[in-house]
């Protein structure tokens, strides 16, 4: 599922580089759902990621986890 963004400013710092596809329409920014869950996905699999790094490194230094 979507998470929320932070604030509108951080979404449109977002869009101006290019991580999420827009076009405008007048001075408003037009975002298709479907490239917000693209971003979303991708976001997920980078959390998903670092992780798994953190829980294999502390398992290496018998952290207890």
């Amino acid at each position: 599922m979507l998470q929320r963004l932070r604030s509108r400013p951080h979404l449109v710092k977002l869009l101006e580089q290019g991580a999420i596809p827009f076009h405008k329409v007048g001075k408003h920014r037009r975002v298709k759902l479907k490239d917000l869950q693209t971003y979303e996905g991708r976001q997920q699999s980078i959390r998903n990621r670092e992780l798994d790094f953190l829980v294999k490194q502390g398992q290496g230094l018998n952290m207890g986890y």
